[in-house]
C-alpha cells in the first residue's frame, strides 16, 4: 500500500500549489484582515418581515451563484426545485471539493467576487472560512439542527452528513454476529475478514478523542490484525457486496444503502462510536446577490430542502427529517481539528496501516 496517493478529502489539490505556500494550516487567520462585511445587515436581519423582505429583494437580484461538490444528479434537481419555488435562477458550478476551494480562494484573493453560496465538505468550507471569505448568517431553520452542526465561529453550518458505519456481506456475515462496538472486532475470529478505507485518519482521530486511551489501544490491536486497506469508500462498499471483503469498518452508510437498494447482498450497522463527517453550506462575505444567497441557504436547510436531499440518498442534518440513516448516537468530526492536526493523525494512520 506504499503507492497509495495520500490526497485526503480535505486536502488541497496539486493545482493549488500556486498559493498553498502562503497557507498555514496551524493558524486560523490565513488572509489579510478583510474589509467590512457589507452584506452582514442582510445575513443577520431578524425582523418580523424578514422572510417577505428577503424574498422580494432576492427576486430583484434574480440570480444566485452556487459553487458545490454535490453530485450533478443531486445538485441540479435541488437547483431546479429552488428555481421553481422562487423564480430565481441558480447558476451552478459543480466540481470536486478541492477545486471548489481553489476557485473560491483564487477569486477572493484577486478581488473578483462571483460566488454567492459555497456547499461542500466541512473541512473544505473551513479552509474558505479561514481565508475570511465567508460571513455569519442567520436562518430560522437553525433551530432544526443539532449543536454539532455549528462550528464555534458560525461562518458555515452543516446541511448534510456522512456517517462511517460497518458494512457487511449478508451472505457471509449475520447481523446478529456483529459486535456493538468497534473493539469487538478485535476478536481473533474477525482476522482476515476486515477492511478499511485507505485515507480515513479523521475517523481514527475522532475515535481516539472519544475513547481516549481505549481508542489508542484499539488501533494498536486493529493494526496488528492487518485489515485489508482499499482506497475509495465506494470501492470498499462494492467489494463488500462482491464478498471480497466480508466486513468493512469505514464505509458511508448512504453508499451502502444505495447498493442495498439495487439488490446487492450488503447491509450496514451503526457500531459505537459512530463517527459523523459534516458537509457544509455558507454564504460569502462579498456575495453579489446576498439576498438570493441567504434565501438559497434557507431553502437547503428547510424541511423541504432537507427532505429533497434525503430523497436523493443524502443524509440530512435537520432533525425535522426522520430517517434511519441518522437515527443513532454519533460523535462528529471537527473540521477545524481535522485541519490543524492533519499531519499528526495522517502520520499515525500511515504507521498503523499503510507503511506495514
Amino acid at each position: 500500500m506504499k503507492s497509495i496517493n495520500r490526497k485526503r478529502a480535505f486536502c488541497l489539490a496539486a493545482g493549488m500549489a500556486v498559493f498553498s505556500a502562503a497557507m498555514s494550516w496551524a493558524q486560523p487567520a490565513l488572509a489579510q484582515a478583510p474589509a467590512a462585511d457589507k452584506n452582514a445587515a442582510v445575513y443577520m436581519y431578524r425582523g418580523l418581515d424578514r422572510d417577505k423582505r428577503l424574498l422580494e429583494n432576492a427576486r430583484k437580484e434574480g440570480t444566485v451563484v452556487v459553487y458545490t461538490s454535490l453530485a450533478s444528479k443531486e445538485s441540479m434537481p435541488l437547483a431546479k426545485a429552488f428555481e421553481e419555488k422562487y423564480g430565481i435562477k441558480v447558476v451552478l458550478w459543480r466540481a470536486t471539493s478541492d477545486k471548489v476551494v481553489q476557485r473560491t480562494v483564487t477569486e477572493g484573493r484577486a478581488g473578483r467576487y462571483t460566488v454567492d453560496v459555497v456547499e461542500t465538505n466541512g473541512p473544505e468550507v473551513e479552509m474558505i472560512a479561514r481565508e475570511k471569505l465567508l460571513s455569519e448568517f442567520h436562518s430560522p431553520y437553525f433551530a432544526d439542527l443539532p449543536p454539532s452542526a455549528f462550528p464555534a465561529h458560525r461562518l458555515w453550518v452543516a446541511d448534510r452528513l456522512n456517517f462511517f458505519v460497518v458494512a457487511y456481506n449478508t451472505n457471509k456475515v449475520k447481523r446478529a454476529d456483529l459486535p456493538a462496538s468497534y473493539d469487538g472486532f478485535l476478536h481473533p475470529k474477525w482476522k482476515g475478514q476486515l477492511g478499511i478505507e485507505a485515507t480515513d485518519s479523521e475517523w481514527m482521530a475522532a475515535i481516539v478523542k472519544h475513547w481516549g486511551e481505549r481508542g489508542t489501544r484499539f488501533f494498536d490491536q486493529l493494526a496488528a490484525m492487518r485489515p485489508d486497506v482499499r482506497k475509495s469508500h465506494i470501492l470498499l462498499a462494492e467489494m463488500v457486496g462482491a464478498g471480497e471483503v466480508p466486513v468493512a469498518l469505514t464505509v458511508y452508510n448512504s453508499e451502502v444503502e444505495s447498493l442495498k437498494q439495487r439488490g446487492g447482498p450488503v447491509d450496514w450497522q451503526p457500531v459505537e462510536p459512530v463517527v459523523g463527517r459534516p458537509q457544509g453550506i455558507a454564504v460569502t462575505r462579498n456575495a453579489p446577490h446576498p439576498n438570493a444567497a441567504l434565501l438559497f441557504a434557507d431553502y437547503v436547510l428547510s424541511p423541504e430542502g432537507q427532505q429533497l436531499l434525503h430523497s436523493m440518498g443524502r443524509i440530512p442534518a435537520s432533525r425535522k427529517v426522520k430517517t434511519a440513516l441518522n437515527n443513532f448516537p454519533y460523535t462528529m468530526i471537527s473540521p477545524a481539528i481535522a485541519l490543524d492536526e492533519r499531519e499528526k493523525w495522517e502520520t499515525m494512520w500511515d504507521n498503523y496501516f499503510i507503511k506495514r
